[in-house]
């Protein structure tokens, strides 16, 4: 699953990045409003943007641009220029921020290894964060690095474990490495906080299903297309349903052969 968390930046204090005074404050809405046409005319918001940033619009214009790329699906670009951009000194506390976008940008573009890269990087400036953790063994999944998803998944239920969607993904990783007892702990664990989450649900049905519990897995599915999941649960849960179904139809038996 990829987060995409490219937006207005939270806790982008313009005053630091522009003009004291009415200029911050001019920034601040030119800023609101880039973010706006990026979300409904991309392609408009990036030549605004570019040109925002010849003008030297500094931090605001570079990241109005790269969410403009996202929103065009030009994720290599979006990515490469937050990574710049969290590099950058004066982004002072952003910087972890920048990082984790980029990151999620690198998801999106298909390329694991410079996700882990990035979410490495906020990691080493914001340590004490369960979102990165969880974005970063996302990028690790990507690897089929396991091993590292558990870690990861770990450390970020160290920080917070009454976090189902968390618990979820560790049973993920768990199952994935026929540790399946612990799956189930783990999703037990994370229904008990949310007995309707339709994830738990699902990862619930995905353990039964490499279980070898194949009925069991299929009622679980079944129950989470009620639960009204995201759309991308419901297509992964309707991807692994038609997936059951097939497994589950009777093999036709050989004809007899026939004699001579």
């Amino acid at each position: 699953m990829i987060i995409h968390r490219l937006c207005l930046l939270s806790g982008l204090t313009l005053a630091a990045l522009a003009s004291p005074g009415l200029a911050a404050e001019s920034a601040g809405q030119r800023y609101a409003s880039c973010l706006r046409t990026a979300n409904l005319d991309p392609g408009r918001a990036l030549v605004l943007a570019t040109e925002w940033s010849k003008a030297k619009g500094g931090a605001p214009a570079e990241h109005c641009a790269a969410v403009s790329l996202v929103e065009l699906k030009r994720y290599p670009e979006a990515a490469t220029r937050l990574d710049a951009l969290g590099r950058a000194p004066d982004m002072g506390n952003l910087r972890p921020e920048i990082f984790d976008q980029a990151g999620n940008a690198w998801m999106l573009a298909g390329d694991a290894d410079r996700a882990v890269a990035s979410f490495s990087n906020a990691l080493t400036l914001s340590a004490n964060d369960a979102d990165l953790y969880a974005d970063l063994a996302r990028a690790q999944a990507m690897q089929d690095d396991w091993p590292e998803v558990e870690s990861d998944l770990n450390a970020a239920l160290a920080l917070q474990p009454r976090r189902a969607d968390l618990l979820v993904l560790r049973a993920s990783a768990r199952s994935t490495q026929n540790r399946f007892i612990e799956a189930r702990t783990d999703i037990e664990a994370a229904l008990q906080l949310s007995p309707k989450n339709p994830e738990a649900i699902m990862g619930r049905g995905s353990i039964k299903r490499d279980s070898g519990d194949l009925k069991g897995a299929r009622t679980d599915y079944q129950a989470a297309l009620t639960m009204n999941p995201s759309a991308a649960t419901r297509e992964e849960v309707q991807r692994n349903l038609a997936a059951l179904d097939a497994a589950m139809q009777p093999k036709p038996k050989p004809a007899p052969a026939q004699k001579k």
